[in-house]
């Protein structure tokens, strides 16, 4: 269902809301239902700070980086009323730990999934366009989080912030979330990446980068739906064994598994058929693995090309720690549950952008959501959130729709062809200082 339609449908229902019934009005209330209940946390008591303005307060936290919760629940006005206009800034707090991070990821995956099913998105050679990819986010420097998530330190002794390793699943062409698992530093990113098996969907392409490679996680990848399939570059010591040729450039190779990989996955066969096809750009050569082992269907010109899609998904992270983190140093959240909370509140709030700038190019075949921009987009819909009149439900489409005709004129100017940037090496630092010069030898 389309933000849109939501409103409409709302509509048809209510006749005066005040703030929080808006912003229920943009979620489907039956997606914060169903997450409540999934969590554990649903309850019938009404209280001045419902699960649902609770909720909203997460989201806010990453729509206004620099406000505090108690200045966002006010922004917002999202507490229903009482003898006060305010609440106190501890029944904020003891809101966020009544709810939990479980019943913000539930409420992040049902909207995902629900927006991914119901949405049309472009595809390739039949195939929708995912990838996958790891960021890292610090948190405050205490000894909760040290110990939940660890930190890296040197031969010296000395540490960094704790620190919280997050793998996503992304739709490249519209930047929206699928899934998402994080843990602490300690967990590796192909551990994560086994995660989000459940978040694959039939009929598409997901793109890796080379540091995923594990044939078991492939196979795993490939055998979760129908038509699931992947790519990734390929090693330079890749022992292969060619079956056959496609082309110059192009052949279908086996690959043989170890015994430790098909003690781990237990499904894992002796050996799995790939397809390796190598091409150049600019005089420099690159390989790339996938399981595309139809020529027919997935022709060469066409294989060479879309691996470049992969590098869409760290726009997305750019987006959400430069955009909406502001490139701040830590989280705001000191404890680890919480900190949990903050991250699937984040991952929420930028699927939440994102769908509204799917619905403002969903009619226009010549824009993609990708060519919107991502900040002016935000701070668009963050105005519609607060200044957006209530005093009339039936009102509430017409401001959307005015909201997506002004996304629409954020339309980034189009790519440069063969724009190129060269790669700046840092010096690599010395164990010992450099030894300075004498004054009595420069003499």
């Amino acid at each position: 269902m389309s933000l849109l339609q939501a409103l409409v449908d709302t509509s048809q229902f209510l006749d005066d809301v005040n703030s929080l019934d808006k912003l229920k009005a943009i979620l489907d209330p039956d997606i914060l239902e169903q997450a409540f209940k999934r969590a554990g946390v649903a309850t019938v008591r009404r209280r001045r700070l419902p699960l649902e303005a609770v909720m909203w307060s997460v989201v806010g936290m990453s729509l206004f980086r620099n406000e505090t919760v108690w200045d966002i629940a006010s922004r917002l006005d999202i507490s229903l009323p009482g003898k006060n206009k305010l609440v106190a800034p501890s029944a904020l707090v003891q809101g966020r730990q009544r709810l939990g991070y479980e019943a913000v990821q539930q409420t992040f995956q049902i909207l995902a999934h629900r927006t991914f099913t119901t949405q049309a998105f472009e595809q390739w050679c039949g195939l929708n366009l995912l990838a996958v990819d790891g960021v890292v986010y610090r948190t405050h420097d205490n000894e909760i989080n040290r110990h939940e998530f660890g930190c890296d330190s040197n031969n010296h002794g000395e540490s960094s912030y704790p620190q919280v390793r997050m793998c996503s699943l992304m739709e490249v062409s519209s930047h929206l979330l699928l899934d998402s698992a994080f843990d602490g530093r300690h967990a590796g990113e192909m551990s994560l990446a086994q995660q989000l098996l459940p978040s694959v969907p039939s009929h598409s392409l997901t793109l890796f980068d080379r540091g995923y490679y594990s044939l078991g996680l492939l196979h795993s990848w490939q055998s979760v739906g129908e038509d699931t399939h992947w790519m990734i570059p390929a090693r330079k010591d890749l022992q292969y064994e060619v079956k056959h040729t496609l082309g110059k450039n192009d052949a279908i190779v086996t690959l043989s598994t170890t015994p430790q990989a098909r003690k781990k996955f237990s499904e894992l066969p002796e050996n799995l058929t790939a397809r390796l096809t190598s091409y150049q750009v600019k005089g420099k050569t690159y390989r790339v693995l996938s399981s595309l082992i139809d020529p027919l269907r997935f022709p060469y010109d066409e294989v060479t090309e879309v691996y470049t899609q992969r590098w869409e998904i760290e726009l997305g992270f750019r987006e959400m720690k430069q955009g909406m983190h502001q490139s701040k140093h830590t989280l705001r959240s000191k404890k680890p549950d919480m900190v949990r909370q903050e991250l699937w509140g984040l991952l929420l709030a930028y699927n939440l952008i994102r769908i509204a700038m799917i619905d403002a190019t969903k009619d226009y075949d010549e824009l993609s959501p990708t060519r919107l921009s991502f900040n002016l987009c935000m701070r668009q819909v963050i105005a519609f959130f607060m200044f957006t009149s209530v005093q009339s439900a039936s009102k509430l489409p017409a401001h959307y729709e005015e909201l997506l005709n002004t996304l629409r004129l954020f339309t980034l100017p189009d790519k440069i062809p063969d724009r190129h940037y060269p790669r700046v090496i840092r010096r690599k630092p010395k164990k010992y200082p450099y030894k300075r010069k004498c004054q009595s030898a420069l003499n």
